[in-house]
């Protein structure tokens, strides 16, 4: 009785709206001195609309996992306060759009009863998702000025395909895993100490994957090809259980890494500024150059919300969001910001290993493994471990298309959460 209440959700929600209302207020003091009800507006709604979702969700006797939206929320609040604080300008677009995600993650959990729909029409949502990206060919729109047409406009809406084509990729290798995982687990050739499954079978799916990349990398979306390809792998391994495709895939990104370097100038340029951005401090390397510094100027405890330079930073509302919670909220701050996508992650393969047969299993596990990787490129570039590649922090970086995708992300999980009994 007390799971159907959703008692821990609600409580885990808390923490949410506070820091929703307790980050804007801070911003507010910073700059105007005072914490005014029109500067709080924004998370007085977002407080309310978190209690609805969780109001709707008991009404619908809904009993699926607890703990994922309130992770997601209380990251899409930090989100909310950090691009008031970052670009003024849009925070009532950022605010919008997590009352849009909020609503596709309730929509999503509650209305999909039947995850056959997914199964069953893989190639149909492969291609949809492959179809929008090209459409970026002749129909994008340049929405940052960097030049690189990633957007579709549809009216007064701008969104970018490969965040949904990232869900829609996650589906076909879910369900076409799912039905050759045996297969595809057994070496038949041996292309010297690698054992290959038979070759009809493992087509289809580096096809899907060479097209995919293609069609990014043609795009200059290096982070989200990236991105792509660490999905490819991870659900892979996780389907097969065959270590060995994980060391070709590798071998095969080492070797087109070093070609793409090799051809495409833009790829030179970011390896060059990542390499050493003091040689370009003037030109490619001040946004890693100033991003460090942000990092190194916020100590343990950081200078205080609304109190440090992070705009100096190019961006950072979006790339280099983490390096401005690392000048304002200091390394407690990134750690803890860390932590709750490790919650995350842990929480989305608990509902994988929960799951109710194959598909959902793999589903679920190959969505965790977005998220997770997705963090993980985003704050090795931050910190300079990788080359900078321009992904989303998932639901604290400004960007409509990656908050209403993460959230869809959230919906599918609780919605397989709900199939296998999870409760809280």
């Amino acid at each position: 009785m007390l799971s159907r209440l959703r008692l821990t959700e609600l409580v885990l929600l808390i923490p949410a709206a506070g820091v929703a209302l307790g980050g804007l207020a801070l911003v507010s003091l910073a700059f105007t001195g005072k914490a005014s009800l029109a500067a709080l507006q924004p998370g007085l709604i977002y407080a309310g609309a978190l209690v609805a979702t969780c109001a709707v969700l008991v009404v619908a006797r809904f009993a699926g996992d607890q703990v994922l939206l309130p992770i997601a929320a209380v990251l899409a609040a930090l989100g909310l306060v950090l691009v008031q604080r970052l670009a003024p300008a849009l925070a009532g677009r950022q605010f919008a759009w997590v009352l849009l995600g909020l609503a596709l993650c309730l929509g999503t959990a509650l209305g999909l009863r039947d995850l056959g729909v997914l199964k069953h029409h893989r190639y149909l949502w492969a291609l949809a998702g492959l179809g929008l990206v090209a459409a970026t060919f002749f129909l994008g729109v340049d929405v940052g000025g960097s030049g690189d047409r990633l957007w579709l406009r549809i009216g007064p809406l701008v969104f970018q395909p490969s965040e949904l084509l990232k869900v829609l990729l996650v589906v076909f290798l879910a369900s076409y895993l799912e039905e050759r995982r045996e297969l595809l687990a057994r070496a038949v050739y041996r292309l010297g100490p690698l054992g290959l499954p038979p070759l009809p079978y493992l087509g289809p799916l580096a096809v899907m994957w060479a097209i995919s990349l293609a069609l990014l990398v043609a795009q200059r979306d290096l982070g989200a090809a990236l991105l792509f390809f660490g999905i490819y792998l991870a659900m892979l391994y996780m389907a097969s259980g065959r270590a060995s495709y994980v060391l070709a895939g590798l071998a095969l990104f080492m070797a087109g890494s070093w070609v793409a370097w090799r051809v495409f100038p833009h790829v030179q340029t970011r390896v060059g500024a990542w390499l050493n951005p003091w040689a370009q401090a003037a030109s490619s390397g001040y946004q890693t150059i100033q991003g460090l510094l942000a990092f190194a100027s916020g100590g343990v405890f950081g200078v205080g919300l609304g109190y440090g330079y992070p705009r100096y930073i190019p961006a950072v509302h979006t790339d280099f969001v983490l390096a401005a919670i690392g000048e304002e909220l200091g390394l407690a701050g990134v750690l803890a910001v860390l932590a709750l996508y490790l919650l995350l992650v842990y929480r989305g393969f608990h509902v994988a290993l929960r799951a109710h047969d194959p598909f959902a299993q793999l589903l679920a596990a190959g969505l965790t493994a977005t998220l997770a990787l997705q963090t993980l490129i985003i704050v090795a570039g931050n910190l300079k471990v990788i080359p900078l590649t321009g992904i989303t922090l998932p639901f604290v970086s400004y960007g409509g298309s990656s908050l209403i995708t993460n959230f869809l992300i959230i919906g599918l999980l609780m919605r397989i959460s709900c199939r296998t009994g999870i409760p809280g």
